[in-house]
């Protein structure tokens, strides 16, 4: 069985852009030749990270997302998902994919939904615990739903097929070299142990401000490596506001573009709870604060950060809860039980799959075979 082509879709967040992406290489690996192709719209995320990416034929269509209150927008919404809808069918029948993969997102909708009148294998990966409004409308159209979380299948009842994949994402990270992390921070030869705080790509305010009230407080913790990501956007303020108050064991970054390894040389993560960065942490075992974002649709964020915690790989401090001193002792706290520590990376380790993308590839090619057959 050869897989000559494969068509990808997935968009609005890196949380479904990247375990996509992950699909792809490990397709990649089995057969070097297979042509990738991607839908997604013209000015979102995915048309800046995935035309980045060698060799993928990147379709654009129109589509916004489903309202969850009636209102006019739900309208030109179901007007734009029937045009992407005939759109998708143009780009299969020119690009004639084996099998066709979203991962989530509005706008891997049209996509899959013209896969599967064209007769065309289906796959859709749900990353969260809680199920996408578009994850749950394909589920019953689709051949299979991969979900990354055990117990997200109670929400599938209509899918034909569902399997316990984890997150592509993880099967990157895995592989990641902390002494490159360390050396990447300037950080060689030191043994300190790391505590990583993420405030996400476009930085998080409450994570910001627990931060800097906490400065003054590392002086007092000159055993620990602190590093902060702050985000682009909040990058020079909150180095302003550091100023001449750190102790000299706090580095400030506005963005790291080598995350994996970075996550590989870090003893404590603090920051969101999105779901390929939780892919990241329990594929490495690294125990976590997480600090959900309440922002997100139905608040998933802190179902995916309450399953972590009640595994005991976590601990998790919402927003409103969440101040410098809270946080400072909690991270004191982990770390200076060091048996603790150790049973927060183990748990963290067993809810880790870091074979995840080759699962999904695995789930792949029988989807190809079974159609051809």
């Amino acid at each position: 069985m050869n897989m000559k082509r494969i068509l990808l879709s997935g968009g609005g967040t890196g949380g479904h852009i990247y375990p996509a992406l992950a699909v792809m290489r490990e397709v990649r690996k089995r057969y070097p030749d297979v042509e990738v192709g991607y839908i997604g719209t013209e000015n979102g995320l995915e048309s800046r990270i995935v035309t980045k990416e060698e060799n993928i034929r990147f379709f654009t269509v129109e589509i916004q997302g489903f309202r969850r209150k009636l209102t006019w927008e739900n309208v030109q919404t179901i007007s734009k998902f029937i045009r992407a809808v005939k759109k998708s069918k143009e780009y299969i029948k020119e690009f004639q994919p084996d099998v066709v993969v979203g991962t989530g997102g509005y706008v891997c909708g049209p996509a899959v939904y013209a896969a599967h009148q064209l007769g065309i294998p289906t796959l859709i990966h749900e990353q969260n615990v809680i199920v996408g409004l578009t994850i749950r409308f394909l589920s019953r159209f689709v051949d299979t739903v991969a979900i990354s979380f055990e117990g997200t299948e109670q929400h599938l009842h209509s899918a034909k097929r569902v399997i316990h994949a984890g997150n592509p994402r993880a099967t990157e990270v895995v592989h990641a070299d902390p002494v490159a992390g360390r050396e990447s921070l300037g950080l060689t030869g030191s043994d300190k142990p790391i505590v990583l705080f993420v405030g996400g790509s476009r930085g998080a305010r409450p994570i910001n401000e627990a931060v800097l009230q906490m400065v003054p407080l590392m002086a007092s913790a000159s055993d620990i490596q602190f590093v902060y990501v702050t985000g682009e956007a909040h990058y020079d303020d909150v180095v302003a506001k550091v100023g001449e108050q750190t102790s000299g064991n706090l580095i400030i970054r506005p963005f790291l573009y080598n995350m994996p390894d970075v996550l590989a040389a870090t003893s404590l993560f603090v920051g969101r709870a999105g779901a390929s960065t939780l892919a990241e942490l329990t594929a490495l075992g690294l125990p976590s604060i997480l600090i959900p974002s309440p922002y997100v649709t139905n608040n998933h964020q802190e179902a995916n950060a309450r399953l972590l915690e009640k595994k005991g790989a976590a601990r998790v401090l919402l927003e409103k809860e969440c101040s410098g001193e809270t946080l400072f002792a909690m991270i004191k706290e982990i770390l200076g039980d060091r048996e603790r520590h150790q049973s927060m990376s183990t748990a963290a380790r067993q809810l880790g799959r870091p074979d995840a993308a080759e699962v999904l590839v695995d789930e792949l090619e029988q989807l190809v075979r079974n159609h051809k057959n």
